[in-house]
């Protein structure tokens, strides 16, 4: 490789990973809690547990549900009702002042079984949320989200260009070499190109996977004017079906499951709400089977008469959103695969934290006219420079 070219690699690595270190890092130490976040609220006794009952215990009417969370909040809106993700023996339900979306929302966890209320939960506070939401959008809603995904894209950017230099930057080396006898930032240097290219992989498909979650409200909003526009043309013009008008939940719920067998529930939406339309109950069922159990059919029940009007299939790049989701996560794979998400997650918080090292150090100690460290390419070079 020609110096000329190894030199714009350089540039490009260097100025891709010194502007997204410092968020990168963050995400990073933010989402090591997250991989065990049901973990954590069991020794924190946030988490809802349901009491034990015989297994074949006949589930309560949902509408009796409702109720019950109703009845803790007459004064709110149900936005939102969902089984437990871990327990399907819990129900919680979402409630908020209007059908709009808002940040004001209060929880109520009800027994499906007994219709009993177990516990009303804030997901709004607490360490857990702290950690969830400068992960998820640095408590700046879209704005946020999308500036984390530009973000990720220099991350995916600083990857592709580490990986070209790596090459010769080790031709003098054999791989994984740390020279252990040598100053102390040239020990780190080899240990954040060692650490980096066994990362490699999965800093690429987290990475990836995670810029495509932040574009996951703009997928859905362009998901609705894309596909139920057509759809929702007999309703047009007709206001909010308000709520002593509405047909029973029960029964379109069983009317939604009968058009898609062999599915459960993974949430359903109100009319007027965010993930609804004003005049539907919109199921969102998943399947049974480990890859259709990461995809969702929305199926819409018309909120007057329980009748199921249409229940489209999700475009591609809903798809591809929902399928990157677990990827990025590691929730598929049980305990070992938590584990191994976060031994790669501390991993990375090392390469992270000693490339910001090394840059610091060489703006420190080298002098103005210095060429870049990496320009050369060259194990002894770039420890000179580093």
């Amino acid at each position: 490789m020609q110096n000329t070219t190894i030199k714009t690699w350089a540039w490009v690595h260097k100025w891709s990973s010194l502007v997204c270190t410092v968020f990168m890092l963050l995400l990073c130490l933010t989402g090591l809690p997250l991989i065990f976040h049901h973990e954590i609220g069991h020794l924190l006794g946030t988490e809802v547990e349901a009491p034990a009952m015989p297994a074949d215990t006949p589930r309560a009417n949902l509408d009796d549900v409702l109720a019950v969370a109703r009845a803790q909040y007459p004064d709110r809106v149900v936005q939102f009702a969902s089984p437990g993700e871990d327990d399907y023996n819990l129900w919680f339900v979402t409630m908020t002042p209007t059908p709009e979306p808002t940040t004001d929302f209060r929880s109520v966890v009800v027994d499906a079984r007994t219709a009993a209320l177990l516990a009303e939960p804030r997901f709004d506070q607490g360490f857990m949320w702290i950690m969830f939401k400068l992960h998820v959008d640095l408590f700046a809603g879209l704005a946020g989200k999308l500036f984390l995904g530009f973000m990720g894209l220099l991350l995916l950017v600083a990857i592709v260009s580490g990986t070209v230099l790596y090459a010769p930057f080790m031709r003098k080396l054999q791989f994984g070499s740390v020279r252990r006898e040598r100053q102390t930032h040239v020990k780190w240097l080899d240990l954040h190109n060692l650490l980096g290219i066994v990362t490699l992989v999965w800093l690429l498909v987290v990475g990836a996977t995670g810029v495509i979650n932040t574009w996951a409200d703009l997928v859905i909003k362009y998901w609705q004017h894309d596909q139920l526009t057509s759809i929702l043309q007999p309703y047009q013009g007709q206001p909010l079906v308000p709520a002593a008008q509405r047909a029973q939940l029960q029964p379109a719920l069983e009317a939604a499951q009968r058009q898609v067998p062999d599915s459960r529930l993974f949430f359903v939406a109100f009319p007027g709400t965010s993930h609804s339309s004003p005049h539907h109950y919109t199921f969102f069922l998943k399947g049974n089977e480990p890859l259709t159990s990461k995809l969702l059919w929305p199926v819409l029940v018309d909120a007057r008469t329980a009748e199921v009007t249409a229940a489209p299939s999700m475009p591609w790049y809903v798809k591809t959103l929902l399928l990157s989701q677990p990827l990025h996560f590691g929730d598929y794979g049980g305990r070992p695969m938590q584990i191994l998400w976060a031994l790669l997650d501390i991993a990375s918080i090392i390469v992270l934290g000693s490339g910001l090292y090394l840059w610091l150090r060489k703006r420190k100690t080298a002098p103005r006219n210095t060429a870049p460290a990496a320009s050369t390419a060259t194990p002894d070079s770039a420890e000179s420079a580093a």
